[in-house]
Order: structure tokens, then C-alpha cells, then sequence
């Protein structure tokens, strides 16, 4: 038997305003993003910032549905968007972020495994990893390089794809 112990690198950013300032402007649009949020159930808006290689920002927010599980989450609403209007266009990082009116968010919410492992495949399928921020609105940001870190095990099946 063999023990093993994985290790994430991760940046911790104390304030919004130590970010550089293509990040900061990522992280302010994951904010506007929460304002398409339905969420009528929960009350819990997420809403993400995708920039593509070519500079575009991409919003996603949260989609509820009363016959749960049917809704999506922000990040699989903006990835699905681009993968269907923006195909082979490169993901260079996305910025996610929460508001509930039910209490105060006093640290960054992180991605869903379903949602992670859509990201990784968006990875595998560019070749480049992507940058994440997890931006908790006036408190600490978190700055992950590649889905990996966040989901070590992800499941690729090569033999899957023609």
C-alpha cells in the first residue's frame, strides 16, 4: 500500500482591490450577473463571469426550477452558452460569486462537483487550464489555477471521445 497526499495551490486575496485589475473587473461582473439570477426558491443568487481568450466576458447566473433538480448553475449556464454560441473559443478564468438576502456570506461559496467537472472537460478540451475566482463580495477572494486543484480526480475517459 502506498499513502499518498495531494496538495492545492491556491492565492488568498484579502480585499477586492488587491486583485489585479483584469481580475477585479471579472469578479464586478460576476456581481452584475447575480441581477438575472432565479432563484424565487432558495433566495440564494450565484452568479459567474467567464473571459474568453478573445476578451469577451461571458454572464451565467443561477436558473432554479420548482421541480427540483431541473435548475443549472451559474457556471454550467455561461459554459453551455459559450460551448453552443462560441465554440473552440479558448476560456482564459471565470470569477463566481453569491448573494443571499437570508444571511451574510462571509467567505467565498466554491463550485459544485457537477459544475467542476464540466469545467475540467472544457479544460481537457482546450488544453489550457483555467483560471477560477471564487470572490466573496467584500471579503476574501480565492484564486485557483486549473480544475484539478479543486477535483483531482476527475473523470476523463479518453476512450469516450471519437
Amino acid at each position: 500500500m502506498n499513502k499518498l497526499n495531494l496538495t492545492i495551490n491556491y492565492e488568498s486575496y484579502k480585499d477586492f482591490n488587491d486583485l489585479e485589475e483584469r481580475d477585479q473587473i471579472l469578479c464586478a461582473k460576476s456581481e452584475e450577473a447575480l441581477g438575472s439570477s432565479y432563484s424565487p426558491y432558495s433566495g440564494f443568487k450565484v452568479g459567474t463571469a467567464i473571459r474568453l481568450a478573445d476578451g469577451r466576458i461571458i454572464l451565467g447566473s443561477n436558473q432554479e426550477n420548482v421541480a427540483y433538480p431541473s435548475g443549472l448553475c451559474a457556471e454550467r449556464v455561461a459554459l453551455f452558452a459559450i460551448g453552443a454560441t462560441y465554440p473552440g473559443v479558448e476560456i482564459e478564468s471565470m470569477a463566481i460569486t453569491a448573494y443571499t438576502g437570508h444571511f451574510k456570506i462571509e467567505k467565498p461559496i466554491t463550485s459544485c462537483g457537477a459544475c467542476l467537472q464540466v469545467m475540467a472537460e472544457f479544460e481537457q478540451r482546450q488544453k489550457k487550464e483555467i483560471d477560477v475566482l471564487f470572490y466573496c463580495m467584500n471579503g476574501e477572494i480565492l484564486k485557483v489555477k486549473g480544475i484539478r486543484s479543486l477535483l483531482p480526480f476527475v473523470f476523463i475517459e479518453d476512450r469516450l471521445s471519437g
